[in-house]
């Protein structure tokens, strides 16, 4: 049955309503930023560039790295521009823009999507400068009151022992990303469990004129451990975005990786005085592992 007009909006000019993209401007690996001025940080490593496409905070860039079509393109920051993002990725390779149908089972296609960004660590041993790799991503957004995200045993007591941690009134999420891309990317880098915030400011326990519900937040964070026979689970990070590319990536049968530039250290107090050093230094080793 065709999807009506009013739920996959396209432009004039066919292009996905947010993205302002066409089914041929992307490839079928995209590495994703929060920061709109961290795309061409990227793209001027490309030998060439084909497509460059600016929309709201959705900035794309379509080129060439060794011999391989790579697309970058912005986010913005929170899992609610993640949702916008990933159904405009999923729609624009796996519905019919002029059917408007999704496409058959055995034709759908599986995206390789890389998320670099920035993140502060919640552990003191986790230091300044380092490069982590999400293996689960904890959300404590709402995101997924709206979808049938379905869990794991382990990734249901996580998110459990969490909501009980923290006294919330609803069940946080929690889910594994990609191994296979885990794997590849990953290599040398620490491995964590990544807690996705709804805010900057009081949801990741700052405090400048507005006090917290919750005093003791970051030290719920640092001190949650939960232990099955898997080995003790704790949360290392925090950030805006990954567990909502977790789940969405899940469902829609994606392959996701988060990979964080660690520039603060919550417990420690420090900040990065090198932080685009940094950074700079995960998106060369990104290119030269994708």
């Amino acid at each position: 049955m065709p999807i009506p007009e009013s739920e996959l909006i396209l432009n004039r000019d066919g292009s996905v309503y947010h993205l302002n993209l066409v089914p041929d401007h992307i490839s079928d690996t995209i590495i994703t930023v929060g920061d709109p001025e961290r795309v061409p940080l990227i793209s001027q490593h490309f030998d060439s560039i084909e497509t460059q496409i600016h929309k709201r905070e959705f900035v794309t860039h379509v080129g060439y790295y060794q011999g391989k079509r790579l697309t970058v393109i912005s986010t913005g920051m929170g899992t609610d521009n993640i949702d916008i993002l990933l159904n405009e990725l999923d729609a624009l390779v796996n519905i019919d823009f002029v059917t408007r149908e999704a496409r058959p089972l055995e034709e759908r296609i599986s995206l390789r999507i890389v998320r670099v960004g920035t993140s502060g660590a919640l552990q003191p041993d986790i230091p300044i400068g380092s490069h982590l790799v999400t293996e689960h991503g904890v959300g404590l957004d709402s995101l997924m009151q709206f979808y049938p995200l379905v869990e794991t045993g382990l990734e249901v007591e996580v998110a459990t022992g969490v909501q009980q941690a923290l006294q919330l009134p609803y069940r946080p999420y929690c889910v594994r990303g990609s191994d296979l891309l885990r794997e590849q990317l990953g290599a040398g880098m620490v491995v964590g469990n990544t807690l996705t915030c709804p805010g900057f400011y009081g949801p990741q326990g700052r405090v400048l004129r507005l006090d917290l519900r919750l005093p003791d937040l970051i030290q719920q964070f640092q001190q949650f451990r939960y232990h099955s026979a898997e080995g003790e689970f704790r949360l290392t990070n925090f950030e805006m975005e990954t567990a909502g590319y977790y789940a969405l990536g899940r469902m829609l049968g994606h392959e996701v990786v988060s990979l964080n530039a660690i520039v603060a250290n919550r417990a420690t107090g420090e900040f990065a005085t090198n932080a685009e050093e940094v950074v700079n230094d995960l998106i060369q080793k990104t290119l030269d592992r994708i």
